[in-house]
């Protein structure tokens, strides 16, 4: 049985990645919910250790404020200048002078690095009582890589870097993978005894594995049963080849716990997203950040999530949300966009073209269509026509409006907050509401409708409305002069006709001031 051991582990993460062209360090570059160093320091979390010493240097106040944010535990440790992993690691291990047992020391720019690896790692080591174990790998095309070079007997006689390695040695496929387990006393004597005499002037890591090995401590070599975990970036092309391959990874796990990802190679899930079994996820979607989708639940295809909630059995259709609650059995689009603080009750209703911010949108309430609806509170089962604005903001302050339970607000309204519509109201169409409605009242605000006849006919003579006005005209005078009873008919539709003249004004039809 291994006694369990101090650890500690070192994360190389001080450079510049000259070859990525960007402002930001190549550590702090995005991938799939975490920076490249944040996936690292995740897998590193396997180790148990007492400490974690992340080496910086290249705008290292950048890269220690995320360090602060992600991994608050994690010390920083400064290389000013950077003269190699060598350096690095003899730098970390002066800022942890107590340090003993296994030092674990990881590249920082190995996202695809799983726990379960650092994991076996250090079992195979400490279980061997080995001075260092390196992990390695055999890939197709070693280029710019450090090669293993085995003894006769098939142990590590040395790593050597592909620029001071010889054509023989170029043709070795074994590549280290820059991610070791150290005794802590053996690493710190080899470190004092790490030269620069090499192409780059450089203290080479690597070199204390062969200083151990050349004075007969044993060194193990620990073989990654998967190769893309050992792969690192060093530009854009390579950063995009690895969100490829974490992407597969991602949704392959979620679609063999019982997620249906109906387009994988469109498909784009954070690792820090959670999905539910029986969730259904189309094409073109992109789950980010904190976000969630319940048991049942379909999103997309065209759907883009950032730290959203999606509740059980709910639909999102080709819309956008942002820190927003969608309820159990919620619809959401087609081309809608809920801003941060959107909630959707149970069965609640967002439709095509509406925007949503800062605002509760009660159970089985619809806002079907064409609406802005910003600081709001939307009661329970009330309707909000097309085209309604909720307007919020006089240019300084922004207001709040309350929308009772079962209200029915007619299309083309607007809500001037702060304002409150009662349970049950109705607010006429083409309305604009500045002054609270009670429960149960009618509010209507547009003005009386005027009816010119013949307009048409004296002022666009010649045109095609002129031409077809016309016709109507004759038409329904021909129909009229049929009979008694046709008179009678048509006596009825003039004063039908006359109503409907003053109807805006005087006694709308709730069934024509909204839509569904």
């Amino acid at each position: 049985m291994i006694q369990p051991r101090s650890r500690t582990v070192v994360v190389l993460a001080a450079g510049e990645g000259k070859r990525m062209k960007s402002a930001l360090p190549k550590v702090l570059h995005p991938l799939l919910g975490r920076t490249l160093v944040g996936h690292v320091l995740a897998a590193a979390t396997a180790a148990a250790a007492e400490r974690t010493l992340v080496v910086v240097g290249h705008r290292a106040e950048q890269v220690t404020a995320h360090l602060s944010e992600i991994a608050p535990a994690a010390v920083p440790v400064l290389q000013a200048e950077q003269h190699g992993t060598g350096h690095a690691v003899r730098l970390a291990m002066a800022a942890a002078p107590d340090a003993t047992g296994t030092v674990v020391v990881l590249n920082g720019d190995v996202p695809l690095l799983r726990p379960e690896t650092v994991t076996e790692l250090i079992e195979a080591h400490e279980s061997a009582g080995a001075a260092a174990t390196v992990l390695t790998a055999e890939v197709a095309d070693p280029t710019g890589l450090g090669r293993i070079v085995r003894d006769p007997a098939g142990g590590l006689e040395r790593i050597v870097e592909e620029r001071d390695a010889s054509p023989e040695q170029r043709r070795i496929r074994e590549i280290n993978a820059g991610i070791y387990a150290f005794d802590a006393a053996g690493l710190r004597d080899a470190l004092g005894k790490i030269t620069t005499d090499n192409d780059q002037g450089e203290e080479y890591l690597t070199d204390a594995v062969g200083l151990l090995a050349a004075a007969g401590a044993p060194v193990g070599v620990h073989v990654a049963a998967d190769v893309t975990e050992t792969l690192g970036c060093n530009d854009r092309v390579e950063l995009a080849r690895l969100r490829r391959l974490l992407a597969d990874r991602v949704n392959e796990g979620w679609m063999r716990a019982g997620v249906s990802i109906l387009d994988p190679a469109t498909t784009w899930i954070d690792v820090t997203v959670h999905l539910e079994r029986d969730a259904v996820v189309d094409q073109n979607t992109q789950l980010y950040g904190t976000s969630t989708v319940g048991a049942e639940a379909t999103v997309g295809p065209d759907v883009t999530l950032i730290d959203t909630a999606v509740g059980a059995g709910a639909t999102v259709l080709r819309s956008h949300a942002v820190q927003a609650r969608i309820g159990a059995g919620a619809s959401v689009g087609p081309y809608a966009y809920l801003r941060p603080d959107a909630q959707l009750d149970e069965r609640a209703k967002v439709g095509t073209f509406v925007e949503v911010k800062k605002s509760q949108i009660g159970a089985g309430a619809k806002v079907p269509h064409l609406s802005y609806v910003g600081d709001a509170t939307i009661g329970a089962r009330a309707n909000i026509g097309a085209a309604t604005i909720f307007v919020n903001y006089d240019g300084v302050h922004k207001s709040h409006t309350t929308v009772g339970e079962s209200a029915f607000v007619g299309c083309d309204s607007s809500l001037i907050a702060p304002v409150e519509i009662g349970a049950g109201a109705y607010v006429g169409a083409g309305s604009v509401v500045n002054r609270d409605v009670p429960p149960g009242a009618l509010a209507v605000t547009r003005a009386q409708q005027r009816t010119v006849d013949g307009w048409v006919r004296s002022r666009r003579p010649g045109t095609a409305a002129a031409a077809a006005a016309e016709r109507a005209t004759a038409g329904s005078a021909a129909g009229a002069g049929n009979g008694p009873a046709d008179a009678g008919n048509g006596q009825v539709g003039a004063g039908n006709g006359e109503a409907a003249h003053h109807h805006g004004a005087t006694d709308p039809v709730p069934g024509d001031t909204a839509t569904d």
